[in-house]
């Protein structure tokens, strides 16, 4: 039995799907990356909102407290108890 030898438009074929085969496969690995790149992003802007959550957290539940309250008419309010006096720092 003969074999034939590929014709010149087999391989025209064979090389097109070839190039096809690679560049969807440069195009999965840049959308990959680009997407691997949002959720780090994501993940860390979840453990930020994490973070900030703890902190509400905490100050509901100690918001009887009359250091956290102390604490919050200072920094937050700019309060200050009578008799005291604030200095500011204009100096680099």
């Amino acid at each position: 039995m003969k074999i034939k030898k590929a014709g010149l438009l087999t391989k025209i074929i064979l090389a097109a799907l070839a190039l096809y085969a690679i560049i969807s496969l440069i195009s999965y690995r840049t959308k990959e990356s680009g997407a691997q790149a949002a959720r780090d992003q994501l993940e860390s802007q979840v453990q930020s909102l994490e973070e900030e959550n703890a902190g509400i957290r905490y100050a509901i539940g100690h918001s009887t407290d009359p250091e956290v309250i102390k604490d919050i008419a200072r920094n937050k309010l700019g309060l200050v108890l009578p008799g005291e006096k604030i200095f500011y720092d204009v100096g680099d």
